[in-house]
């Protein structure tokens, strides 16, 4: 069921629950505008792909590093970016890491972000994508939702 959330609120809700539970060699940064911006969301699938992509980031960065994220409101879009400083993703895999199946963990069956797509896509009617990546640098994953 989606409701109309405040999607900064829910966003750093997540944001701080995990935080609080990471290491203090993860830096954690959140940004945000200051006032809420509302959306039409499920806050548990969309506490859960916050959890994810920040859980994908820390592993990316093996507990050590950057972790930030920001809410940018575009007037006609909310975007959440979520990016690290880890071992960066090939070119050549942006689109297949949200594959059903796709890892480069030596655990897990590679669900997560395709999970993640299938939340912010088919649910939320959202977009998300690989903005940025470079080897040995980090990256940037961002999800744009309507603003409704």
């Amino acid at each position: 069921i989606l409701e109309k959330r405040d999607i900064i609120e829910e966003t750093k809700s997540s944001f701080e629950y995990l935080q609080a539970r990471t290491s203090k060699q993860v830096s954690f940064d959140f940004r945000a505008p200051s006032k809420p911006l509302y959306v039409s969301l499920n806050p548990t699938l969309h506490s859960w792909t916050i959890e994810n992509l920040v859980k994908n980031a820390i592993d990316a960065m093996k507990g050590k590093g950057e972790l930030n994220v920001s809410v940018i409101d575009d007037n006609k879009y909310i975007q959440i970016r979520v990016s690290d400083t880890g071992k960066g993703i090939p070119k050549k895999d942006f689109n297949k890491v949200f594959e059903p199946g796709f890892t480069t963990k030596k655990r897990g069956w590679g669900l997560g972000l395709s999970l993640t797509k299938r939340i912010v896509e088919e649910y939320h009617s959202g977009k998300i994508k690989v903005l940025s990546s470079e080897i040995g640098k980090g990256t940037c994953i961002q999800m744009s939702f309507k603003i409704t």
